[in-house]
């Protein structure tokens, strides 16, 4: 049994620092890196490239909406052909600073409003789809587990890998409970290692509701933008060796 533990990085911006990039890196196996439109600029993508090639963890694309002072969390009234362009301007200049440095890109992880949107609209899901499919059909989806986006993925023949969440509660459908809502965040660590470990081992979680759905994990999704981020990581990734579960990137297979 083997999981990947991913985290969203490069989200600090010119002057602005966001996230503790640095110090999270060591302890995670896939990286979503921001491509200038939620968060991030050249100078950033560039150097979380370089930082992620040398501590041997793979990297991904982390495209958004073009919101930067919402930070890619505001619904856009934006169709698919629009969604598809975004993706493909934002997921193109990643890999031009992987190709500079030598670096493989491996998969790519819609954000924010973009992700949820396309979790549960079809035509914004084959969008994100075709568009990751058409630069690289080669290149995984990380989406979340149960979505249209799994759907779309499948549908296309594109490879991709089911996220769930250490630290977010869910509804009875599969979906995030919107942030803002009470109970949107597990703030109790200890509750958030054992949901994690029951996802991967049993393929359940429990939803804000209380009933037990069931869950299908490739890939866990730890955060890494608060003052807790260091030890939460490093306390998950304790808590699945100790499980005997392979903590490695999800390119690995």
């Amino acid at each position: 049994m083997h999981i990947d533990l991913n985290c969203d990085l490069g989200e600090s911006f010119g002057a602005y620092t966001i996230g503790l990039d640095g110090e999270v890196i060591p302890y995670i196996t896939s990286a979503n890196v921001a491509c200038g439109y939620h968060a991030g600029d050249p100078l950033v993508m560039q150097s979380t490239v370089a930082a992620c090639k040398a501590a041997g963890v793979a990297v991904g694309a982390h495209p958004g909406f073009p919101d930067l002072m919402g930070f890619g969390r505001r619904n856009l009234a934006a169709g698919p052909k629009e969604v598809k362009a975004f993706v493909q301007y934002q997921v193109g200049a990643l890999k031009a600073f992987c190709a500079a440095q030598g670096v493989a890109l491996a998969h790519v992880k819609p954000h924010g409003a973009m992700y949820n949107m396309a979790g549960k609209d079809i035509a914004l899901a084959r969008a994100i789809a075709e568009a990751v499919f058409e630069i690289d059909p080669k290149l995984i989806l990380l989406a979340l587990s149960g979505s249209k986006m799994i759907d779309a993925a499948q549908a296309l023949g594109l490879p991709f890998a089911r996220e769930v969440f250490a630290d977010r509660a869910y509804e009875e459908d599969g979906s995030l409970v919107a942030r803002g809502t009470p109970g949107a965040m597990i703030e109790d660590e200890d509750l958030a290692i054992r949901r994690v470990v029951g996802m991967v081992k049993h393929g359940t979680v429990t939803a804000v509701t209380g009933k037990e759905i069931p869950l299908r994990a490739d890939s866990v999704c730890v955060h890494g933008d608060n003052a807790h981020a260091l030890e939460f990581v490093k306390k998950i990734r304790a808590a699945l060796e100790e499980e005997g579960i392979e903590v490695r990137a999800m390119a690995l297979g």
